[in-house]
């Protein structure tokens, strides 16, 4: 009863926020924006069972929305700071502009770490990709900046996104710097028509805005199944508990033609969990359906398999999953 209670208390929570961010006149920065999105996520980052699929058709709807207005208002933020940082001679010297700066610099040490974990099976060699493909940059990458200056300094990055003012302003941030700017590329067009040239990636980041409705998500991730190589890397973001009021969930079977390899929920103050996949050698002449994925979920979160012959999930006791995830999403405290 108690259970029902808080979840019913944060459904009527959240649907409060969502009537006041709708009828914002803009999502730019500003007082009004920053405290309600503070407020939204500070109200859907406590642990939560609630579950999405089960809340009546008018609340998923609103979440839907919700969602749409989460990656605008993000996506303008971006925008906003990016272009700040362009009027330095030397922006990469400045990032530390950005307030949200330090999960950055968080996010990418556990990515690193989680990648590294699974990208080369040579026990003795730490083998780094060579070329990564970022798909949905954004106005201001600093995932794949970060990556780029301080965990993977040979590796080639190319960012896609379809915005071409995005990249514009990405670009300004990369041009001045001697290194960068000989190893980071940037690519107007949408993902959907790119296919030959996904062969070329070792590892391929899926930004979180890519897909905000989760059935344009899964047509991104289908097509990546096809074209990518056999073997190569696919890292993406889901949402768990009341987190998915922010984000779309991607599951186990939306991963088709991809060996999933972990699966990391945060416990703390941070927004996504973080997907790991590999390209499968051979996709499958079938459709998995949801119904052949037996998954049991245990107490602190752990998603283990019962009878599930495409998913290998590691343990939630990770060592590494005790370290902080810090979603790229700019607006968690």
């Amino acid at each position: 009863m108690g259970s029902f209670h808080q979840e019913s208390t944060l459904v009527a929570k959240v649907c409060e926020l969502y009537a006041k961010i709708s009828k914002l006149e803009s999502l730019k920065p500003s007082e009004e924006v920053n405290r309600l999105f503070t407020e939204l996520v500070e109200t859907c980052i406590p642990p939560s069972s609630i579950n999405m699929s089960t809340l009546p058709e008018n609340i998923q709807e609103k979440t839907s929305k919700l969602i749409k207005l989460c990656g605008e208002a993000e996506g303008h933020m971006e925008a906003h700071f990016s272009t700040l940082l362009a009027t330095f001679p030397n922006p990469l010297h400045h990032l530390d502009v950005f307030p949200y700066y330090s999960n950055y610099l968080k996010l990418s040490q556990l990515e690193f770490d989680i990648l590294t974990g699974h990208y080369s099976t040579d026990q003795h060699h730490a083998v780094a990709p060579k070329r990564v493909a970022f798909i949905g940059s954004g106005p201001l990458p600093l995932t794949s900046i970060v990556l780029a200056t301080h965990h993977l300094k040979n590796t080639e990055f190319h960012n896609y996104d379809i915005d071409d003012s995005a990249n514009s302003l990405a670009s300004r941030l990369v041009s001045p710097d001697p290194d960068l700017s000989q190893r980071m590329f940037f690519h107007s067009t949408d993902i959907m028509d790119v296919k030959d040239d996904l062969k070329e990636y070792d590892v391929v980041f899926l930004a979180a805005l890519v897909g905000m409705d989760i059935n344009d998500k899964v047509k991104v991730i289908q097509h990546l199944a096809r074209y990518m190589a056999p073997g190569a890397v696919l890292m993406l973001r889901s949402a768990h508990g009341a987190r998915a009021f922010l984000y779309p969930v991607v599951e186990p079977n939306d991963l088709q033609g991809f060996e999933v390899l972990s699966i990391f929920h945060p416990q703390d103050e941070v927004i996504n969990s973080v997907v790991i996949a590999r390209k499968e050698y051979s996709l499958l002449p079938f459709e998995v359906d949801h119904q052949d994925h037996d998954h049991k979920l245990i107490g602190n979160g752990s998603i283990l398999p019962l009878s599930c012959k495409y998913c290998d999930f590691q343990a939630y006791n990770n060592p590494l999953n005790q370290m902080n995830i810090i979603e790229d999403l700019g607006m968690d405290e």
